[in-house]
């Protein structure tokens, strides 16, 4: 069965028609890439993923249930299986590295024990155990995009979305974020990363899909960011 499902989904913002019509699917540990220009349509797909938004029409299932059924008391683990990592880090200044990762946890009510054992293990595979008591001022960006990708783990998420998860970063911490999402995917996450940044698309040899002006224009296995 097919993770994820979007069947002729369509979008629209007063006149603007954000998505389409468009349909796709992602399997279990897939890789692939949202490419296409600003306004394309990938920020869309995912605020319809993770249920942020509501299409005007069409059907997204997720694991075969279509997450417009899901009752408020379901969200929080529709959240849980969806793990996403923005742009703008999105942390808390006032916690230090280890309160970032545990106040995802603490929300849904993990015990201190889960916490004490969950947080260092996901701090472990994003490389930052040595900053567990830093703030994030004190860390590089490219540190504060691996503590949100730490943080986006701590629910062992079946699915990790990553927007424009490189675009505040320099080129080498890029390069980074990128081999962690390797390594994460290879792992048996599922990796969902919209992106402007040609080379890592290029040099990843994963499936790209390609929007513009809300239509899937190529879905390509070991694709390229131009075809």
């Amino acid at each position: 069965m097919s993770q994820i499902e979007f069947i002729n989904i369509t979008k629209q913002y007063g006149n603007f028609k954000a998505l389409d019509n468009i349909s796709f699917t992602i399997n279990n540990g897939e890789f692939i890439f949202l490419v296409g220009p600003s306004g394309a349509g990938k920020s869309t797909i995912i605020k319809l993923l993770i249920r942020e938004e509501l299409s005007d029409a069409g059907e997204i299932l997720f694991n075969g249930k279509n997450i417009k059924e899901f009752t408020q008391k379901e969200m929080p683990d529709l959240r849980r299986k969806i793990g996403v990592v923005f742009q703008d880090f999105k942390l808390l200044n006032s916690k230090n590295v280890f309160e970032n990762v545990s106040i995802a946890l603490e929300v849904v009510n993990s015990s201190e024990t889960e916490i004490k054992s969950i947080v260092p293990n996901v701090l472990n595979l994003v490389g930052l155990t040595d900053k567990i008591l830093s703030f994030p001022k004190q860390l590089s960006g490219g540190e504060r995009q691996r503590l949100c990708i730490a943080r986006a783990l701590a629910h062992e998420p079946d699915v990790l979305i990553a927007d424009e998860a490189t675009g505040n970063i320099d080129p080498d911490a890029s390069q980074e974020i990128l081999d962690l999402l390797g390594k994460i995917n290879s792992l048996g996450t599922t990796v969902i990363m919209a992106t402007h940044d040609e080379r890592m698309v290029d040099q990843m040899k994963k499936r790209v899909l390609r929007l513009d002006k809300g239509s899937i224009i190529s879905d390509k296995k070991g694709g390229k960011y131009r075809e």
